[in-house]
């Protein structure tokens, strides 16, 4: 089994060094939460993961979710975990304490996410859709419904689920099936099936509270006439007391290659009772803010699990001994592979990208934050469009990048990471669904270049280009290295970006052919951005504490010497264009 220690040093930093925007610091809600209150929060998180959690990994691997006579079975030790995890109030970390949460901000509970997605990503499903659900019903429901079903899903008594794909529609929902018969008290009776439903069915909760996507009966076709409805596992009475059971039913849980641990469904709904959540035919609109804020969630696991495989690399690389270095004093035996050179960049290769990461991720919540809760329009919209830029860049870089991780991890590990016995496999097929799940991430590629670049507010991305010139700014002499590659690439990206734009204009196919290459490169873009605001503070604070600072200096030499340029690489192939692509003759 894989050994994990939560980077509570690195998150604690980012914290207390990189809460620097204004917007955000003005936040009324937030004044309170300090250094040494989320310092004990990400300390009692680093415990319950590392020595509750951790564990349930091999378990949920091993040891499968079944579907015994019509009710579905978590793996050994789940119900246990999960009864101490919201006794210890882990579903309530960023919720309104109106119903019982905390009201920790996302530059918190991101973190939180992080440890909970390196420790058990199976595990993890079966709370994580509860507070996308929580989200969605929180903004759209009426305060009926709020006050019936939001305390108990912060307690984590009753989770949530999110109801979109069909057997004959993922990407594509304007094709559902799904009926929804509007009663005559308001209620509707819904009957289809969806699939591929996260956490579906378990056996871990009380209740079960679905977000299904249906069309009434005079809806028009396509996904202008989609509605979002709530509907329970189990009717719940008007004094809050569990009724019957609603016509939801498991039909199979999925055989799958990773998250073997996580109830994957086929739900049928017969004539079950729902009630609608927002306006009619305005579904997709209620259902976007979970699935928004579900895509950056998606991106932090993938950054969870490529932080448990680099740390276990590392491990390994220190204490496994293989061949001689170039270099080599040793007269007999061998040394240890983390000598070798090109160990050492798979290393730093992970480790740069990493952290990066992280520090990108720490930016975007603040940014959430704003978007959310500023009490200025301006600022809000400013916030939410930047946020709406990122949100497909963190999914599918973050993810993408964890799948390059993990096989690496893998690679470093030898034969031995090829085996169960290391756990390094499992990571890297958990990880595999991340680019999949929450929009393909070639859907995500092609919904930045065609829908975020440029929206009804104006020209977003070069909003986001020049917000990064301006921090490239910064007069400091030790800085100027790492300024003058990001202005490079910078101005690369500027190019691509002119390029990308001319070409959804006027050859959807160039533009088609470029979206992931013009993903990836804003993505190496915008980590490196994130790593300045880290060296900033590193040269500046130096002499506090000179051992973390200087490894973090190195780390981002790494990143801008050997992982920046890919981004290069991504403009010159994308610029060629898609004729000899599209003309290809396939036999």
């Amino acid at each position: 089994m894989p050994n994990y220690t939560a980077p509570v040093e690195d998150m604690m930093f980012l914290f207390d060094k990189l809460r620097n925007n204004k917007n955000y610091n003005d936040l009324e809600k937030y004044k309170e939460v300090n250094s040494e209150l989320v310092k004990d929060i990400l300390e009692e998180a680093a415990k319950i993961n590392q020595n509750l959690i951790l564990p349930l990994a091999k378990s949920g691997d091993e040891n499968p979710t079944v579907l015994e006579n019509g009710v579905v079975r978590t793996p050994p030790g789940y119900k246990e975990a999960y009864s101490k995890y919201i006794e210890d109030g882990w579903t309530s970390l960023s919720c309104d304490p109106k119903y019982g949460g905390q009201g920790m901000p996302k530059t918190v509970s991101a973190f939180f996410d992080e440890m909970l997605s390196s420790a058990s990503l199976s595990f993890k499903l079966y709370s994580e859709l509860s507070i996308g659900a929580y989200n969605c019903i929180s903004h759209h429901a009426t305060d009926k419904i709020k006050e019936k079903y939001l305390p108990k899903m912060v307690e984590g008594k009753w989770s949530g689920t999110m109801c979109l794909t069909e057997p004959v529609c993922g990407t594509d929902l304007g094709l559902l099936k799904t009926k929804a018969i509007e009663q005559s008290d308001g209620s509707f009776k819904l009957s289809g099936q969806k699939i591929f439903i996260t956490s579906g069915d378990q056996d871990l909760t009380e209740n079960i509270i679905h977000l299904v996507i249906a069309r009434v009966a005079d809806s028009p076709a396509g996904t202008k006439g989609i509605s979002l409805f709530l509907v329970p596992k189990f009717v719940v009475n008007e004094d809050g007391s569990i009724g019957a059971r609603n016509g939801v039913s498991t039909g199979s849980i999925e055989s799958k290659m990773g998250i073997k641990g996580s109830a994957t469904c086929v739900l049928n709904f017969d004539d079950a009772t729902g009630y609608m959540i927002g306006l009619k035919n305005k579904g997709l609109n209620a259902m976007f803010t979970m699935m928004n804020l579900e895509r950056i969630v998606v991106g932090i696991q993938g950054l969870g699990i490529s932080e448990i495989a680099y740390q276990n690399s590392l491990s390994y690389a220190k204490e496994r001994k293989q061949g001689k270095t170039n270099n080599t004093k040793s007269t007999n035996g061998a040394d240890f592979i983390i000598e070798h050179a090109d160990i050492r960049k798979s290393l730093l290769n992970m480790k740069s990208i990493i952290e990066g990461e992280r520090a990108l991720c720490f930016w975007l919540s603040q940014q959430t934050e704003v978007s959310l809760y500023h009490p200025e329009e301006k600022i809000k919209q400013e916030a939410s469009d930047l946020v709406s830029l990122m949100t497909p860049v963190v999914k599918t870089m973050f993810s993408d990048m964890g799948m390059e991780i993990t096989s690496e991890a893998m690679q470093v590990h030898g034969g031995y990471g090829y085996t169960k016995d290391q756990g390094i496999e499992q990571l890297y097929r958990d990880n595999r669904i991340t680019p999949i799940y929450e929009g393909t991430n070639s859907i995500q590629a092609a919904d930045l270049v065609f829908r975020k670049l440029v929206n009804k507010n104006g020209d977003i991305i070069n909003k986001y280009l020049e917000l990064i010139k301006n921090d490239c700014s910064i007069e400091n002499e030790k800085l100027k290295p790492f300024i003058k590659e990001l202005k490079i690439h910078l101005e690369i990206l500027s190019t691509f970006t002119d390029w990308i734009k001319e070409k959804v204009q006027n050859s959807k196919d160039d533009a088609s052919a470029a979206c992931n290459d013009y993903l990836k490169a804003l993505g190496f873009v915008s980590i490196a951005h994130a790593w300045i605001k880290v060296l900033e503070v590193c040269f500046k604070d130096y002499e506090q504490n000179k051992d973390f600072y200087e490894d973090k200096i190195q780390t981002a030499n790494f990143y801008f010497k050997r992982v920046l340029p890919r981004a290069e690489s991504h403009f010159k192939t994308a610029t060629l264009g898609s004729d000899y692509i599209m003309n290809f003759k396939f036999s």
